[in-house]
């Protein structure tokens, strides 16, 4: 018989079925870690996530003090942008940005035949102020956010670098790994718009809940 549960209750229970199911293996979330990891394995219903997810030192003091100032959040999809709480982050004084859709964008990729999401990192260099940086598509974007905090064009708070597929995507979260910027990985292939914003919304309920 299948129970019915009030829309409040559904979260709720997954979180809970994800905990049992997890002591039954002998596994336990790293406390601090565990809204994040709990959130993507709820999103994405893949219990993988637990052992592919990098967070790299201090990474977590990092993110409270971004949030602090109200940083806002630059992402290259607008199904990322779209799935972002931004009435919660707007509360903490941010917004979501996305420039994948702009007109320029388009041009400049299509002049210099690289990807929009490539223009659309450097278009977040005109601001010339910290952003959260959240990819869940492309590869091209986050290795060409990694070279814009090299040459000292951007200065990201810390960066979710959550693309998916086949071409470059490891390589890319390797190299933003090794570039020391503060991050958050589902190392290897998996990931997407949907789980870079689960990861940002997990931060962003942690911080508005503290």
């Amino acid at each position: 018989m299948i129970r019915i549960y009030k829309p409040e209750e559904i979260e709720q229970e997954s979180f809970r079925i994800i905990d049992e199911e997890l002591r039954q293996t002998g596994r336990k979330l790293p406390e601090m870690y565990a809204p994040v990891i709990r959130r993507v394995i709820h999103t994405t219903a893949d219990f993988s996530y637990l052992d592919s997810l990098y967070f790299s030192d201090h990474i977590m003091e990092t993110v409270w003090e971004a949030l602090d100032q109200g940083s806002s959040v630059v992402t290259d999809t607008n199904m990322a942008r779209a799935g972002i709480h931004a009435g919660t982050l707007g509360r903490l004084g941010g917004e979501v940005l996305c420039y994948m859709g702009d007109a320029d964008v388009a041009r400049l990729a299509r002049q210099r035949q690289v990807t929009r999401a490539c223009i659309s990192m450097e278009k977040s260099a005109e601001a010339a102020q910290p952003y959260i940086y959240v990819i869940g598509n492309a590869p091209t974007a986050l290795l060409r956010v990694v070279e814009l905090a090299e040459e000292g064009r951007i200065r990201p708070w810390f960066v979710i670098g959550a693309p998916v597929g086949f071409v470059n995507v490891t390589e890319a979260k390797e190299r933003l790994i090794a570039s020391g910027i503060p991050c958050i990985v589902p190392r290897g292939r998996k990931g997407g718009s949907n789980v870079a914003a689960a990861i940002m919304n997990a931060l962003l309920y942690e911080k508005a809940g503290r």
